[in-house]
């Protein structure tokens, strides 16, 4: 028997600090207890002890010196390696955080800073209705990024209120480990496919979401443009170094918001992080597809992709169409049901576009592999030699190109032959100047070789350029995404060629629009502004009848055409070199890219890549490639860690496919993205 002086010297004291829901103020409690007890039975008697009746079921133990949460109530102190000194803190596990969402709108809601940040975002997407949260994250902005508007703000004489959508009773509580709005083909639409309107009749399926049909609309519905003022403040000319330090505040989605030290109320970015939107529906996608682009809305103005003059100006046309369809009061009244199955129709067909071709296989798969022949300008840029383009008879034959003096030397050998896998394919085009190029950057065992070739017209350059797309990625044209990339091109080189309809442009028109807020600042500066507004209703022309959500797809489809979509830059330093370059991480490749000048060195595709790992304690990235290439790198701008996950990220997401039961392998997610740290 052990007397209570023996027992009083095995147990021991230990302070735990209570957040209370109704008071402002903590509390230390202090308790009797020993290395046996286990943490559930911790929390029992700190309840008892602090005996006050509410429900105390989100409340679990932070232990704040180790910066982890103490979940598994089943393991004992001992075990967990809990002592007398250890500073505890019984608080909610939901908390109130703040989202700047891609339209600038802010939501405030309750979430889990318990659980990992994966299924955190899980949690907030099915809160917002956005399907897919895979390809979204938390972003956590420099200091910098709210410090600009404040400072503008102080000028003004009145106080500016932050126009904030609360959502504090979103039950974003994780329950089981199910994947938010994978749901299945034959559930019934929630939004009209024409104009992203609640399906009201089907509103009941987002039960457990906090948004009614008003706040959806917030989400779903474009807002107004900014003011050209508003544009200018947030503006800034960035280098790929300045974009580098923008992507180092990327969450750890292995990690809870906690142990990364987010505060309460805290504001965050939820972004779209990864570049592969699988399955954009516009039947369920209203919320999803307009914050998709409002995110490329925001990166083309604030010139954080670079695109020429031209492709400005048919943005700037999309936006204002979409601009004037989000506030027109007729917006309810599409409802002819031939228009319907005809716009449905285009919608599936743009639907697969979006997600990279990826249609039923069809007989044409598995037939001879079609070609390509005929009469094309090469140039080889080298130094002191001006630019002169010289004409070869030009065969494209699964991913290669094969280039000969004439036609008749065809069955020869070639002048050279282009292995187009894993190279970079870049538009080079003025459709105004009748220019129709292609720049190739094709790799090599010391970096990148040039090559332009030239078309002659629209059509010879969409079937050309379409399948040096599909080359770079190791199809042929036999694969059944190559017709849709021809359309897709066609239909971008239509809305640029601003001669192709009419040009009726009302002075009514003229009035209503302040064309400052369709385009960047700095090409605002190079235009007056009437010469703008003509340019962009000149190019609106060719957009004017299109329905409002085939116009937001239209705007997200062209932003994914220009050369920089989906690449986003670390400043790393790769083992053996003396000076800093870029990493340029996108959803199939990684490109080295030199820092001073911004051209790229060299390009390796994660098709070819065998095995990549992390040394933790020199923070370096190993990877390893077929035909024994391997690099190695530290990165500067950012923990080693966030570009890992990326790497990692879009090598899951690679493996989503149709034909899944539509559930997503977490366990598959943390082990390709968290490393071995």
């Amino acid at each position: 028997m052990l007397s209570s002086s023996d027992f009083a010297s095995a147990s021991w004291e230990l302070v735990v600090r209570v957040d209370h829901l109704n008071e402002e103020e903590q509390k230390d409690i202090t308790l009797r207890v020993s290395g046996d007890l286990h943490i559930g039975g911790v929390m029992l008697k700190l309840v008892e002890q602090i005996n006050i009746a509410q429900d105390w079921s989100d409340f679990a133990l932070w232990w704040e010196q180790k910066h982890c949460w103490l979940l598994k109530t089943h393991w004992t102190l001992d075990k967990c390696g809990v002592q007398a000194d250890a500073k505890l803190v019984f608080t909610p596990q939901h908390k109130m955080l703040r989202l700047r969402l891609p339209n600038m709108k802010t939501v405030r809601l309750r979430v889990s800073f318990s659980t990992v940040v994966f299924r955190a975002v899980s949690d907030i997407c099915r809160a917002l209705n956005i399907r897919r949260a895979e390809e979204l994250s938390l972003l956590k902005p420099s200091g910098e990024y709210f410090k600009k508007k404040k400072k503008k703000d102080k000028n003004n004489k009145e106080p500016i209120i932050e126009d904030i959508l609360n959502l504090e009773g979103s039950p974003t509580i994780s329950g089981p480990s199910v994947s938010p709005g994978l749901y299945s083909k034959t559930m019934t639409p929630t939004y009209d496919p024409i104009n992203g309107t609640p399906a009201s009749s089907t509103m009941t399926w987002f039960s457990d979401s906090p948004l009614a049909e008003q706040n959806c609309s917030i989400l779903a519905f474009s807002q107004p443009p900014q003011s050209p003022e508003a544009l200018a403040d947030m503006y800034q000319s960035r280098s790929l170094a300045d974009k580098a330090k923008l992507n180092s505040g990327w969450l750890d989605s292995s990690r809870s918001l906690m142990e990364q030290g987010i505060q309460e109320d805290e504001q965050l970015l939820l972004r779209f992080k990864y570049y592969t939107f699988f399955d954009l529906n516009p039947k369920y996608d209203a919320v999803r597809i307009n914050q998709l682009y409002e995110q490329a809305r925001w990166a083309i103005l604030l010139e954080e992709i670079d695109c020429t003059e031209e492709e400005m100006l048919i943005f700037a046309a999309l936006q204002y169409h979409i601009s004037k369809l989000s506030l027109s009061t007729e917006i309810q009244d599409f409802t002819n049901e031939s228009e319907v199955d005809e716009v449905e129709a285009a919608l599936s067909n743009l639907e697969v576009t979006l997600e990279g071709g990826k249609a039923d296989n069809t007989l044409e798969d598995i037939t001879d592999i079609p070609k390509l022949a005929d009469n094309l300008r090469l140039f080889r840029p080298k130094k002191l030699i001006l630019k002169a383009f010289k004409q070869y008879w030009f065969v494209f034959k699964d991913t290669s190109i094969a280039y000969f003096k004439n036609k008749e030397l065809e069955q020869g050998e070639p002048v050279e032959k282009l292995n187009l896998r894993g190279c970079e394919v870049v538009p080079d085009v003025n459709v105004a100047g009748r220019k129709f190029g292609i720049k190739l950057l094709i790799p090599v065992a010391d970096g990148m070789n040039e090559v332009y070739l030239r078309c002659d017209h629209e059509s010879q350059y969409a079937q050309w350029m379409a399948a040096c797309i599909l080359a770079s990625k190791g199809k042929t044209m036999a694969d059944s995404s190559y017709q849709p990339e021809v359309l897709n091109i066609l239909s971008f080189l239509k809305m640029k060629n601003r001669n192709s309809a009419p040009q009726v442009a009302s002075g009514l028109e003229n009035m209503d629009m302040n064309p400052e807020c369709f385009v960047s600042p700095r090409c605002a500066k190079k235009h007056k502004s009437k010469q703008l507004a003509a340019c962009i209703l000149e190019a609106h022309q060719n957009v004017a009848q299109m329905p409002l959500v085939e116009a937001k797809l239209r705007f997200i489809q062209a932003w994914q055409s220009l050369p920089e979509f989906g690449l986003t830059y670390y400043l790393v330093r790769f083992k053996g070199s003396k000076k800093d370059d870029i990493l340029g991480i996108s959803y199939n490749r990684l490109i080295r890219i030199d820092a001073a000048t911004g051209i790229p060195i060299t390009t390796w595709r994660f098709t070819n890549m065998k095995q990549w790992n992390v040394n933790w304690e020199i923070r370096q990235v190993a990877i390893e490639f077929d035909q024994n290439v391997s690099i190695a790198f530290t990165c500067l701008s950012a923990d080693c860690k966030v570009v890992h996950e990326y790497i990692g990220g879009y090598i899951f997401l690679s493996t989503r496919s149709k034909d899944q039961n539509e559930t997503l392998d977490e366990d598959l997610f943390h082990k390709l993205t968290g490393g071995q740290e």
